[in-house]
């Protein structure tokens, strides 16, 4: 994400909410950069994330995981099982921050305990050097208080990453809980994070539900990042495509 974000392509993550190894298979094949295990909704777990972690390429650059809370406990065990990337959720201040650099940068950054659990995770001189550099720490922004706080949080030693939660976000200004706004308040955070974060030299990233939205904000260089869509909605969306093409053809006959 780091050297992406210095004029590379951008990468576009999958959001998997489904205790599913196929998924994040199937989303590579399709040609997303990686995906994000989502731990804070949905019905994936600690143990089946962990060894869908282990199933993807050690390498990885964008193995990502949203946990549901700043714990260092299964932070620790995602990170040692591959995650390249821990995205922490409604981060509202610099000690929540801090917290997140703890739990995911060895010293001197961080606290994270040195205890690999799979083999050649990270290739440097220097074990922790290396995995500081390979992981990045996402705070989630995704309330009114963490907007207002946002200055704080970026500038954040050790933070690599802001990641968007507009349907949040959006709920907090008391507007309709969803993604892809174009204008107002939402709109706005965006613009106001991406001059934030390219002052202090961290990255900015942002859920997006649609590929035109998340097509105009890379042209227009809001973001560096995107996870494009999860599991659930897309589901939910071909479900419902596929059976109203069907239309009225289950009804033609059943009265006679």
């Amino acid at each position: 994400m780091k050297a992406s974000a210095l004029g590379g392509p951008r990468p576009v993550l999958f959001h998997q909410a489904l205790p599913s190894f196929s998924e994040s298979e199937w989303a590579a094949a399709a040609g997303y950069d990686g995906v994000i295990l989502d731990l804070q909704h949905g019905e994936l777990g600690l143990e089946t994330a962990c060894m869908i972690l282990r199933s993807l390429p050690r390498a990885g650059a964008y193995s990502y995981a949203r946990v549901g809370a700043i714990d260092a406990g299964p932070i620790l065990r995602l990170l040692d099982s591959g995650a390249r990337g821990i995205i922490a959720p409604t981060v509202e201040s610099r000690e929540q921050t801090e917290a997140l650099v703890a739990a995911t940068k060895y010293l001197p950054v961080g606290n994270r305990s040195i205890g690999p659990s799979r083999p050649g995770l990270y290739v440097g001189d220097s074990y922790p050097d290396a995995g500081n550099l390979a992981v990045s720490t996402i705070a989630q922004i995704e309330t009114r208080v963490g907007l207002e706080r946002a200055e704080e949080i970026v500038s954040t030693p050790g933070l690599d990453s802001i990641y968007i939660g507009p349907a949040d976000l959006a709920a907090s200004y008391g507007l309709p809980a969803r993604g892809d706004w174009e204008d107002g308040p939402v709109r706005d955070a965006i613009v106001y994070l991406r001059e934030l974060t390219t002052a202090h030299g961290v990255t900015l990233g942002i859920y997006s539900g649609q590929p035109a939205y998340t097509a105009a904000l890379f042209a227009d260089g809001l973001v560096d990042y995107a996870g494009l869509g999860i599991d659930l909605v897309l589901l939910n969306r071909s479900f419902q495509d596929t059976i109203s093409a069907l239309g009225s053809a289950r009804s033609i006959g059943s009265d006679s």
